[in-house]
């Protein structure tokens, strides 16, 4: 082992790139839908090694000193998020003929951009860099804060963040209801990185005993946590989640709306699943209805006829003011709750958009160059103002989320602290049955751990699934199913610790990283000197 960790150490020039873009891009093989999260206990330690030896010469400036490191970070994070995200190129090619020239900018530019945070992280890690467990923590002190960076600079974009790797499964989830995704990213590189203490021998007891203790509390705390008796469910609902699967080529075809409607129609109105009640609440998903309602009124009394008494429908629809499609008309990605009369009764609408999906950021400048919205419909959406519940059957609220507002850890839990459900609907069907909509779909089911609440998801063409308050799937449809879950869900029992107590503690799993690195490197250096 110190052999070959000493080659990777010697490494140099394009063999250094090369094995860091490697380690990076294995490194995926731990999210979603492959789980398989013992690669980054070898991508990790190879990153260890790699910054081992990125050094600069001792006549350079400080700053000329750390770009090796930042070299070795920004290649770790490009095979990183190249092989984690290639599957956004599939959007574009849904029309081809229009977007197909964009796909090297998606493909490769996105990964491009987002390297930069883990060339970030390991100039941070460098600064306190040591020759023993202490360079371990500034590795996990240098990602968990990148990570949180990622959560918000530039709209943010936290997709694929090195914590879901550590949470395959609803036992190991649990930790994150303490942690939040702050301290659960550190956590995660901390461990992923402990074996490389293997190759020095260096604090190797120490660290074997770290790596012991962390998992055994996280094994343990999820083991308890699952086998816990719930507590009673104070109120319930029934619900029917509809996934129709329709096929984004004909989704704003005016010759097939009827159709596609229909379908919708048909899937919601049909009779319970044998021992099933007849459903309080049915869910479609983002954009599932494929007109404007202010161009098809007789589309709310069909709705109306399909409902029964007591009965609410949560579909979403492209909302919009101004009229008529009037030069001044803005339009919204938005939920909108219909009650057993055929009345909208409440619409709440997507706050955090998606640059160049569903809006173009600087457009005017962009447009100069015949740039414009790449994929999400036919027109730009207008960010909503604000999120709130919605009142359904039973007084219980449910707090919407569309598409990849889920991600968004801190934005869940401030909304969903005033709810008894998380609901989230999507059209991952831009993206076929790649990774794209299981990695989505984690993210979604860890938001469930993290709140306490139940999730209700429906997606276009997959993955729709009830989760309970522990990350525990109800039931689900695979990835171009189509059909509908009829599910009895329970409500009991909140979050574990606020969203703000989750962050506290985050941050101090950060700073105990901090302190113990810079305490090594610190005594490294007095017993150099």
């Amino acid at each position: 082992m110190q052999r070959f960790a000493g080659r990777i150490i010697l490494l140099w020039g394009w063999r250094r790139a090369l094995v860091a873009f490697a380690a990076g891009a294995l490194a995926v093989l731990a999210q979603a839908p492959y789980d398989f999260f013992a690669v980054c206990f070898v991508s990790f330690p190879a990153l260890v090694w790699l910054l081992d030896g990125a050094t600069g010469e001792a006549s350079d400036g400080w700053l000329k000193r750390l770009r090796p490191a930042f070299a070795i970070g920004w290649w770790f994070g490009f095979g990183y998020f190249l092989a984690g995200l290639w599957w956004i190129g599939q959007a574009l090619l849904v029309e081809a003929d229009t977007f197909a020239w964009a796909l090297p900018f998606a493909v490769v530019g996105i990964p491009l951009a987002l390297a930069f945070f883990y060339g970030f992280a390991a100039v941070v890690a460098r600064l306190f860099w040591s020759s023993d467990i202490g360079r371990v923590a500034a590795l996990a002190f240098g990602f968990g804060l990148a990570e949180w960076l990622r959560d918000f600079l530039f709209t943010g974009f936290p997709w694929n963040a090195v914590g879901y790797a550590a949470m395959p499964v609803p036992i190991l989830m649990q930790s994150v209801s303490v942690t939040g995704m702050i301290g659960m990213n550190a956590l995660a590189v901390f461990v992923f990185s402990l074996p490389a203490l293997i190759a020095a021998r260096r604090h190797l007891r120490l660290g074997l005993a770290l790596f012991v203790i962390l998992v055994a509390a996280d094994v343990g705390f999820g083991y308890f946590r699952l086998a816990a008796p719930a507590e009673p469910a104070t109120r319930s609902i029934d619900v029917r989640i509809v996934q129709p699967a329709v096929d984004l080529s004909e989704k704003w075809d005016a010759s097939v709306r009827d159709r596609i409607f229909a379908t919708l129609l048909g899937i919601s109105g049909k009779a319970p699943e044998q021992g099933h009640a007849k459903p309080q609440l049915i869910l479609w998903p983002e954009t599932s209805v494929p007109f404007l309602f202010t161009e098809r009124p007789d589309a709310l009394t069909a709705l109306g006829d399909m409902l029964g008494d007591g009965q609410m429908l949560i579909a979403g629809v492209v909302r919009e003011e101004g009229g008529a499609g009037n030069a001044g008309s803005r339009y919204y990605n938005s939920v909108v709750a219909i009650n057993d009369k055929g009345e909208i009764t409440d619409a709440v609408d997507k706050v955090h958009l998606v640059p160049f999906g569903e809006y173009l950021p600087f457009a005017g400048l962009f447009e100069r160059f015949g740039i414009g919205q790449l994929v999400a419909g036919p027109m730009n959406f207008a960010a909503g103002n604000e999120r709130h519940p919605i009142a359904m059957p039973n007084g219980l609220r449910a707090v919407p989320f569309i598409c990849y507002e889920v991600i968004f850890a801190d934005l869940v839990a401030v909304d969903a602290a005033s709810s008894e459900l998380i609901v989230n609907v999507t059209n991952d069907a831009w993206f076929g049955d790649t990774p794209g909509p299981y990695q989505h779909f984690r993210q979604a089911q860890i938001r469930a751990v993290e709140n306490g609440l139940p999730l209700l998801r429906a997606a276009n063409n997959g993955i729709s699934a009830v989760v309970d308050s522990r990350g525990r799937i109800v039931d689900a449809l695979a990835v171009d199913a189509r059909g509908a879950i009829d599910a009895h869900v329970p409500i009991s029992g909140r979050a574990l610790l606020s969203a703000d107590q989750r962050r506290i503690n985050g941050l101090l799993i950060m700073l105990l990283f901090a302190l113990t690195a810079f305490t090594l490197n610190v005594r490294q250096r007095l017993r150099v000197n």
